[in-house]
Formats: structure tokens, C-alpha cells, sequence
């Protein structure tokens, strides 16, 4: 069964995915910048916008193999959040496939540990979990209030946000399950040295979800990353700085890579 894609623009192929309780349409201001010069894929992952649910799915590897044969032949791969589990799963297993990689507001770990301490506490998402079976509408909002707390436009960015997700309706339960169970158990910080095309990491300086210390972790653990910290953003800087996003994006798409030296900007 394929999940829904929209494609868009012209140029070297541009696959977005989304994170958790969202869909494709939270990438639209992006896509507005972005299509001259790329052909954009927007993924709706399944059970989320306008993909089915799929019963198969039940860990990191499930989803991401569901996503695989909307990478084409090559691609630029940028996940946010959970979709940035899932970019990073599929690079790691289909390096060949994916020219650069963009990770945003990601973490190769979401829950703290004691040897991960800049991370969600696992009594978090618990909350969630509990919460979904209780009240779904309730369980989203919430969710997505934590997303932009402490970002300095986190009135506008929570005002998309909203609009994003009632575009198609409710979301399927068991997607919102199953994608905080891969939250919670998903660690690939042993993956990372094998992920070796360039990438991009994108951090947040006030997300509350992923710390900017752990994007400044994942981007330490792959061998050609560099990040970038977008000031006084939370978890969602494409739609709240979505200028400074954008150009991040597209400068690091579209210049060369010369050697592997990591830098921080």
C-alpha cells in the first residue's frame, strides 16, 4: 500500500517528511521557497494527512521501509522530528540512494538516559500515550503547544500548526501509538558513524522536545554533518523563522562538499 506524496518543482529531488501528529501540509511555506529549484516530495507518513494506516508497521524499520520507494532513485532526504528517525534510519541502510541528509529538531535518542541525559524524560511521552487513550483532540493540542513553547513567534507558529493538522481530519490511533512507541525506544546513536554523506543538522536554541545539545550531539556523531542553531526558535523553526530555515537548506543543498571537515554555525 503507498502512502499519499505530493511532488512539486523542478530540479534534484527533495523528500520532506514530517513528525509526529502532523502531516505534509505542515511543510507548505517551505515548499513555496523551495520549488524553483527542487522537486519536493512531501511524504505523508501512515495513519497521518492522507495515508492509511498500515497494521504492518510496528517499529523504526516497518515505518521506514514504508517510505523507501518515495526516495526514487536518488534523493536529498530532510526529516523533522520523528521524520528525522526515520531519514535517519533510511540513510543509514540506503546510503546510495541519498545525496545529502537535513535533520531537524532530531535526535538519534528522544528519551533521556543516564548516558543521554539532553533528551525528553520518559514520563513524557507516557503522559502522551496515556493521555491519547483518554482524549485524542485534548492529547494533540497539547502536543502541539509543547512544540513551539519558548519560540519568539510561538503565537504564529502554534496558529499553523493548528490549522496544519485539521486539514485532514483525525488522525488514526493507532499511527499516534505506534509513532511515540518508536519515540520511546528508537536509539541509533550506534548508527551514526556509518551514515557518511553530508549532512545538516538544524536545532532549535528553546525546543523543549529535542534539546539543542542533543542536535549538537547527532551532528557530532555523523562523520560529514555540521549544525546550525537557529536563536530563539523552538521546535518547529521552519515555521517560525522560515526565512533563515530556507536558506540554511538551500545553501547547504546546493553548494559542493569539499572534504569531510565538520563545522557549528
Amino acid at each position: 500500500m503507498s502512502l499519499h506524496v505530493t511532488t512539486i518543482g523542478q530540479g534534484p529531488r527533495l523528500v520532506l517528511l514530517h513528525g509526529w501528529a502532523l502531516n505534509s501540509h505542515v511543510w507548505d511555506d517551505v515548499v513555496a521557497r523551495l520549488a524553483s529549484e527542487f522537486t519536493v516530495v512531501c511524504v505523508d507518513l501512515p495513519g497521518h494527512g492522507a495515508s492509511e494506516w498500515q497494521p504492518r508497521i510496528h517499529d523504526l524499520d516497518s515505518l521506514a521501509e514504508s517510505v523507501l520507494p518515495h526516495l526514487g532513485a536518488q534523493c536529498h532526504l530532510l526529516g523533522w522530528s520523528l521524520g528525522g528517525l526515520v531519514a535517519l534510519k533510511l540513510a543509514r541502510k540506503y546510503s546510495a540512494r541519498i545525496e545529502k541528509l537535513v535533520l531537524v529538531a532530531s535526535s538519534p535518542k528522544f528519551v533521556a538516559s543516564p548516558d543521554w541525559p539532553s533528551a525528553m524524560q520518559p514520563d513524557v511521552l507516557e503522559h502522551f500515550a496515556n493521555r491519547l487513550r483518554e482524549d485524542y483532540p485534548a492529547t494533540v493540542r497539547e502536543f502541539l503547544t509543547l512544540q513551539v513553547r519558548g519560540d519568539e513567534r510561538a503565537h504564529e507558529a502554534l496558529r499553523i500548526l493548528r490549522r496544519r493538522v485539521l486539514v485532514t481530519g483525525e488522525l488514526d490511533n493507532a499511527a499516534l501509538r505506534t509513532g511515540l512507541q518508536i519515540l520511546r525506544d528508537s536509539d541509533l546513536r550506534n548508527d551514526l558513524p556509518g551514515i557518511r554523506m553530508p549532512a545538516l543538522v538544524i536545532a532549535g536554541e528553546r525546543d523543549a522536545l529535542v534539546p539543542a545539545a542533543a542536535a549538537a550531539a547527532l551532528a557530532t556523531g555523523l562523520p560529514q554533518a555540521r549544525a546550525h542553531l537557529i536563536e530563539r526558535a523552538a521546535h518547529a523553526p521552519f515555521l517560525s523563522h522560515l526565512d533563515e530555515f530556507c536558506s540554511e537548506v538551500r545553501n547547504f543543498l546546493t553548494r559542493a562538499q569539499l572534504g569531510s571537515a565538520r563545522s557549528a554555525s
